[in-house]
């Protein structure tokens, strides 16, 4: 793996309350600088970061859902279509916690497809869903990740990094219950090279953090 690779997988991040306009202008440029595989901001920044990076090879990614989960099926809907309208490539939702944890499967799935069919209106959208490993057991984990599989999702991601954060034994939890063909993101307390490397040898291909420079600035020379 090379740093050029390394940079292609992480998700730059800002979804902090306060963060400002300057901060997220900030943070593109860095993504531009470093080569980022994309952005995630809060959708109020969609629109000024897909302006910012317009002309280059970063995707603009936002959140659905965040950080609770617990809207319903149909606002949800409507986050997705409103942040793809106003420039997002990339969603990033979290499931309906409560209801898997209910065993109500059915409106977990239903509440992932929901947002995944935005896709058939625009071509390219990727989907990643956040099952949020903090609250959940071994087997809700393989439930959720199952579930994502089938509703259609890209990836299957740990964490909103509000709960716990990203573990190398979530990751190949993950990584086995989805098998190769899906994505799988490791998001929450990742600051560091090694910390990153341990998560894609765990079997990430996408890593979300806050600290994206530190990181590639952490490979080896």
């Amino acid at each position: 793996m090379t740093r050029e690779e390394l940079a292609k997988m992480v998700d730059y991040t800002i979804l902090k309350p306060d963060a400002t306009k300057r901060g997220v202008s900030k943070l593109c440029e860095e993504a531009k600088n470093y080569g980022f595989a994309s952005v995630c901001v809060s959708p109020t920044y969609v629109p000024l970061a897909s302006n910012l990076l317009a002309a280059s090879d970063v995707k603009v990614c936002t959140v659905v859902g965040f950080p609770m989960g617990f809207n319903t099926t149909e606002v949800k809907a409507f986050e997705a279509r409103t942040a793809v309208e106003k420039g997002a490539c990339e969603l990033d939702m979290v499931i309906n916690i409560g209801a898997l944890k209910s065993g109500d499967y059915e409106t977990v799935k239903k509440d992932i497809e929901t947002v995944v069919n935005v896709k058939r209106s625009h071509g390219g959208l990727v989907v990643k869903v956040i099952i949020e490993t903090g609250y959940l057991t071994t087997q809700e984990k393989i439930m959720a990740c199952r579930l994502a599989k089938e509703a259609g999702a890209d990836f299957v991601k740990t964490s909103t990094g509000l709960v716990g954060g990203a573990t190398v034994e979530d990751v190949k939890l993950m990584r086995e219950t989805v098998g190769k063909d899906m994505g799988v993101k490791a998001a929450g307390g990742i600051r560091t090279f090694k910390e990153a490397l341990a998560m894609i040898e765990a079997g990430a291909n996408r890593i979300g953090t806050s600290t994206g420079p530190a990181i590639i600035e952490g490979f080896p020379k």
